[in-house]
């Protein structure tokens, strides 16, 4: 069993119990699915919206090379530079070179997994940039010295008890002060980074092929002041993050809004198409999108778990799973958790160490239900399954135990081969398996299928 693994098993049998922990994910995902139950039923018909969210995804991903080309010939005609980083250490590469050329000594960043995914923050302060979160859950995970918890909330497994006593801690503010008296606190401290920052750095919610122009939505105003005061804008952005047209923007914003948020539309919606034109006054001098591919290109070779590169990110199967619900984002020890997370994390850092998050999984279907793009998601889990075993990843203990538990219960007549004692016996053997908190059920001494004979037997 690999060192990650084995740090899972354990930190999924903390949390899970976890009281505290577990009335605050309660309490956070229930207004979420309040929110988003309001935000699903403005269509008059959602399953019709999906369906063409789901197309236009699909239609991406099955022509990526020709969008990604399109995208790179419209964006550099803008006056927008590309780069296309294969890895995340040449996307860190490209990042401090730009860094060191622009003389930075401060960015500012906007919410961005996909800078969470190469450790932006970390690379930038060793090499003595300042790297300054601008979302308000963002900020206060960074100010915590964590990762984000959630992939739309990153500090979902706070309670607002919890954010006080960090702005205490760290600012001395006053004691159980509220969600508004800290967020004015925030904005104050933050605006006077947005002026003085040398770069802002984004992400981009999608990147528009036919007008090579990148797509964002937030809700706080942050990401707008953070590619607009400073001179340099660096995008970066996952090579899957494509739409073809403009217009199609009209569906996937209220999608991933109501999925995501339950919002009709997020608050702010910025179309960023290069830096400032000789006409205009506003915007970067300078703008640089970095196209990752991080082993987004094996993934793409992949006949079925392809399609998990459609996703847009709204975080619904995070918030649907009962999985997620139960141990949190930090005990995957990933950057995207949760069902996604589960399928596309084994590829991106190696199924030898992080195929088991396929099997963190009840297989319920809810994350396929409640997917914006009808993206397969338990399907997807089960052929990463099939990959781990046919690749021979699992223990030799337990590919032996499944070979014996295949042949045990493909027929009735060999399970009642033995007897209630001998079962408990062999049930021993997994005492663990249900973890510390539960026990395995002892088994009776005939089967049912035994004591149905015997007593129509004796009835006859």
């Amino acid at each position: 069993m690999s060192e990650v693994k084995k740090k899972f098993l354990h930190d999924a049998d903390n949390i899970a119990f976890n009281k505290k922990h577990r009335a605050t994910i309660k309490f956070n995902i229930s207004r979420y699915d309040q929110a988003v139950e309001r935000g699903r039923k403005r269509y008059s018909n959602l399953e019709l919206a999906k369906e063409r969210g789901s197309y236009i995804k699909q239609k991406t991903v099955d022509n990526l090379d020709l969008f990604l080309v399109q995208f790179e010939q419209n964006i550099t005609s803008n006056g927008a530079e590309v780069i296309w980083a294969e890895d995340s250490g040449e996307a860190i590469q490209e990042i401090l070179k730009i860094l060191k050329q622009n003389g930075a000594k401060l960015l500012v960043k906007s919410k961005s997994m996909t800078t969470e995914e190469v450790d932006f923050n970390e690379h930038v302060e060793e090499a003595g940039v300042h790297s300054l979160e601008t979302d308000l859950g963002e900020y206060i995970v960074q100010l915590a010295g964590e990762k984000p918890y959630h992939i739309v909330t990153p500090c979902m497994h706070k309670s607002k008890e919890d954010i006080a006593d960090l702005f205490h801690e760290k600012f001395n503010t006053p004691e159980k002060s509220t969600p508004e008296y800290l967020t004015e606190y925030v904005r104050k401290l933050l605006r006077d980074s947005f002026t003085k920052a040398d770069v802002g750095v984004t992400g981009a919610n999608f990147l528009i092929a036919d007008t090579g122009a990148i797509a964002l939505t937030e809700n706080e105003g942050n990401a707008m002041m953070t590619f607009s005061f400073p001179k340099v804008h660096i995008v970066i952005a996952g090579i899957e993050k494509l739409v073809p047209s403009m217009k199609d923007l009209g569906l996937m914003w209220p999608l991933l809004a109501a999925h995501g948020t339950g919002q009709q539309i997020t608050v702010y919606n910025s179309i960023v198409s290069g830096p400032k034109q000789s006409n205009e006054v506003d915007g970067p001098e300078k703008m640089y999108v970095i196209l990752l591919d991080n082993k987004r290109s094996e993934l793409y070779q992949k006949d079925d778990q392809y399609l998990s590169l459609k996703c847009i990110r709204c975080g619904a199967c995070l918030n649907a799973c009962p999985i997620y619900k139960n141990i949190g984002g930090y005990t995957y020890a990933a950057t995207y958790s949760g069902p996604i997370g589960s399928v596309i994390t084994p590829f991106y850092n190696g199924f030898a160490d992080y195929n088991h998050l396929s099997s963190a999984c009840s297989v319920c279907g809810k994350c396929t239900e409640v997917c914006p793009v009808k993206i397969p998601l338990h399907n997807l889990l089960l052929y990463n399954r099939r990959d781990a075993v046919e690749q021979g990843n699992g223990s030799f203990v337990w590919n032996q135990g499944m070979k014996g538990f295949e042949f045990a219960f493909s027929k009735r007549s060999r399970l009642d081969m033995v007897g209630g004692k001998m079962k408990n016996r062999l049930a021993a053997f997994g005492k663990n398996a249900l973890g510390d908190q539960k026990q395995v059920p002892k088994f009776a001494d005939q089967s049912f299928s035994q004591q149905w004979k015997s007593k129509h037997k004796n009835n006859d």
